[in-house]
Order: C-alpha cells, then sequence, then structure tokens
C-alpha cells in the first residue's frame, strides 16, 4: 500500500491492490499545432484509507494530476486503475458512472446550486444516482448534522458564511459513500480559523469514516496537515514520504 517506499500497514509478504495505481502517466495538451506536455510519466499508489496531500506550485502538473485521478480527464499515455478496474480509456457514460460511485468532490469556490436548500444541494447527487427520495433526504440530513449545520437545513448557501458553505460541500461530496475523497484547495476562500475547521473536519473524517482522502493544495499549512506529501514539480513526482499528522 502507498507509493514505492512510502507505504505502510501492510505484513511481509502479504499483497494488497492499492486503490489508486498510476503507471507511466503521461498527459499532452495540443494548443493549436504545438502539443504541450503537462505530466511526465508519473508512477503513483494510493492506497485504501490514506490521507495525503499533492503539493505543487501554479503549474506544476498538480491539477491536471487532480483531474486524472478524479476522472474528469484522461491520460495520454500509461494507465490509470482505480479500485482494481483500469479507467484510462473509457467511455464518457461509463467513466461518469464510475466517478459517481466511487468519487466525491470537494472545491475552493464550493459549486453549490444557489437556487437550493442546503438540505437539497447535499440530496442533489443522490438522485442522480437514483436513490429513493426518502433515503436521500435522511441521509443529506444526516450529513449535514454530521458537519455541523443540521440546524440550517432550510437555508440556502447565500446565507451561510464561507466556512459552512465549504462544510455543505463536505457533506455533499459524501454523500454517496465514495471511496476517494478529492479536495482542490479546500480552503483558498477561507480566513484562517475557517481554514483550521476544516482542515480539522477532514481529519475527524477521516479517521471516523476510513475513506481515501487526498487533498491537491499549493499551501504547506494543508500539506503539514496529511499523514503522507506527495509533491510534484514540472509534471514529475520529486517527494513522496509520510508526514506527521498535524505536525
Amino acid at each position: 500500500m502507498g507509493s514505492k517506499g512510502a507505504g505502510g500497514g501492510v505484513s511481509e509478504g502479504e499483497s494488497v491492490e492499492p486503490l489508486i495505481r498510476l503507471e507511466q502517466v503521461t498527459k499532452v495538451y495540443r494548443t493549436g499545432e504545438v502539443d504541450v506536455a503537462v505530466l511526465h510519466g508519473i508512477d503513483l499508489e494510493i492506497g485504501y484509507g490514506e490521507h495525503v496531500a499533492i503539493m505543487g506550485r501554479s503549474g506544476s502538473g498538480k491539477s491536471t494530476l487532480m483531474n486524472i485521478l478524479g476522472c474528469m480527464d484522461q491520460p495520454t499515455g500509461g494507465r490509470y486503475v482505480l479500485a482494481g478496474r483500469d479507467v484510462s480509456h473509457l467511455d464518457d457514460d461509463t467513466i461518469s458512472g464510475l466517478r459517481g460511485q466511487l468519487i466525491g468532490f470537494v472545491f475552493q469556490a464550493f459549486h453549490l446550486l444557489p437556487s437550493l436548500t442546503i438540505e437539497d444541494n447535499v440530496a442533489l447527487p443522490m438522485e442522480y444516482q437514483q436513490v429513493p427520495a426518502r433515503e436521500r433526504r435522511a441521509r443529506a440530513v444526516g450529513l449535514l448534522e454530521r458537519v455541523g449545520l443540521g440546524h440550517r437545513l432550510g437555508h440556502r448557501p447565500n446565507q451561510l458564511s464561507g466556512g459552512e458553505r465549504q462544510r455543505v460541500a463536505i457533506a455533499r461530496s459524501l454523500s454517496n459513500g465514495p471511496k476517494l475523497l478529492l479536495a482542490d484547495e479546500p480552503t483558498g476562500n477561507l480566513d484562517t480559523s475557517a481554514q483550521r475547521k476544516i482542515l480539522d473536519l477532514f481529519a475527524e473524517l477521516h479517521a471516523e469514516t476510513g475513506i481515501t482522502l487526498v487533498l491537491v493544495t499549493h499551501d504547506p499549512q494543508i500539506g503539514r496537515s496529511a499523514a503522507r506529501l506527495v509533491r510534484v514539480s514540472d509534471g514529475q513526482v520529486v517527494e513522496d514520504g509520510q508526514v506527521g499528522v498535524g505536525a
């Protein structure tokens, strides 16, 4: 489990398939008649239940890597195996279905629908997965209570603070019981106090549920909040190792 040399918790001789395995993944974009290589042969494994921060400066390739991990983009070359399935070149409908079942997303800009209550925002992904209405409501209420917003169910996003809106986004990301939670600069729009609370909430949810948590960021504070740090530069993994949780 973990990347080459960075994993742990597996007995000698025991083989465990990681949740995420990238093998020599490349990504090339065509701009006019020019090919722009963004990722250069990335090898990366992330095991079930890991808490990982992927760090890099703007232009490092970390956002492209996140898009591939989240099945929002496909590699130009190499393989991406997610939960034992090669998802490198699946058709749009198949990859969309897998994404809805396996992956939850949290974004810097929250991406909540302003016309819906926060309860309806959290319930919406379950509707796409055809979860019965009564179960959608019960699960949405439970998740909002877990993130401390059970008393705000009928409020709309514009009635909440930035930190509260990110809590709604986190609740929504968990609504379909994903195996992987991807958070892209999740504290970027928050003040220092709200940032700390969101990082604490991620840590609590990770400890409670055992979900695989991957935080993509340029912020060293977020990097230090994870158990493992993967640093990306110029489209390559240049550092991968364990760090002290909360260090």
